[in-house]
């Protein structure tokens, strides 16, 4: 063994384990959210270096460090730096109540709460409303246009409908008003389209997963597809597309995006149903989507 790997491993025994999950939470909550660390240290206004630190366990955050991040990640102080259900004694039961459970447990129990707090909406008129979730270059925007003409239904696009109800363009939320007030007018622009659209194809942004009630407001009222492909094939069809952002200043581009899809992957097989557009041509994805389709939604006349 070497005495840089000595003194490597001497470097990891002495990291505080406090930090080491600090860093944990706050790598997994950036690539939730879609940020690399470049993005999110230039949008929280801090320094990229010490941010680098802090994920690594070594770096000891200050609370207004980590408020300006939590502005960013649009998560509260608690998430980030402990556990959230441990502010009041119904969180505690209601924690303790959750406890241990399945993934299909958890599911029911969200679902059960949805019913209770969230307007009800029958199992039929949520199958009106296919929503297509998942990275960009999936192909939601294309093969949703295509199922929505097939079914004669509108085809709305939610970013474009935020943007509609915002005055300004989604960069343009960003830039003046902020990730906080760009969330509000997503939720919104969806609420919107349910009110507006009883039967119609919506194609969905790839971060309204990190939103978790425009998530679960999206689940209760839509019948979702995943759709999803490998990370090769979402990175070559948006430069294809003429985008080159991806690539721009960004050695670390298709590591970045895979970290984003590991991290929201779980969020993303929430959807009723998923399907894998790789290695297949538009026409040959829209056939074996519709095919797949066919017994689940309730659009087809």
């Amino acid at each position: 063994m070497t005495a840089s790997n000595v003194l490597e491993e001497s470097l990891d025994e002495e990291k505080d384990p406090f930090l080491v999950a600090l860093g944990e939470r706050l790598r997994a909550l950036r690539s939730r959210r879609g940020f690399t660390r470049k993005a999110l240290a230039k949008l929280a206004n801090v320094s990229e270096r010490h941010l680098a630190n802090v994920e690594s366990g070594v770096g000891n955050a200050t609370i207004q460090f980590l408020r300006q991040l939590t502005t960013v990640l649009n998560c509260t102080l608690a998430e980030m730096i402990g556990d959230e259900t441990a502010t009041s004694p119904e969180w505690l039961m209601i924690r303790e109540i959750l406890r241990g459970r399945s993934d299909d447990e958890l599911a029911k129990a969200r679902s059960t709460l949805a019913g209770v707090f969230d307007a009800p909406t029958s199992e039929t008129a949520r199958r009106q409303r296919v929503a297509l979730i998942g990275l960009r270059g999936a192909g939601k925007s294309s093969l949703g246009r295509m199922l929505a003409d097939h079914w004669m239904v509108p085809f709305v696009e939610l970013s474009r409908h935020t943007e509609t109800l915002a005055g300004c363009s989604i960069a343009e939320i960003h830039a003046l008003y902020g990730p906080s007030a760009y969330r509000r007018y997503e939720y919104r622009a969806l609420e919107d389209i349910i009110q507006r659209f009883p039967r119609a194809v919506i194609a969905t942004p790839g971060g309204i997963v990190s939103d978790p009630a425009t998530f679960n407001l999206l689940l209760s009222h839509c019948y979702t597809v995943w759709l999803k492909a490998s990370p090769k094939d979402h990175m070559e069809r948006v430069l294809a597309q003429g985008d080159t952002r991806p690539m721009s200043g960004n050695r670390e581009a298709m590591e970045d995006l895979k970290s984003i899809l590991e991290s929201r992957a779980a969020f993303y097989s929430k959807a009723d149903q998923t399907f894998s557009t790789s290695e297949m041509t538009q026409e040959t994805a829209f056939f074996g989507l519709m095919d797949q389709l066919r017994e689940a939604v309730q659009l087809q006349y």
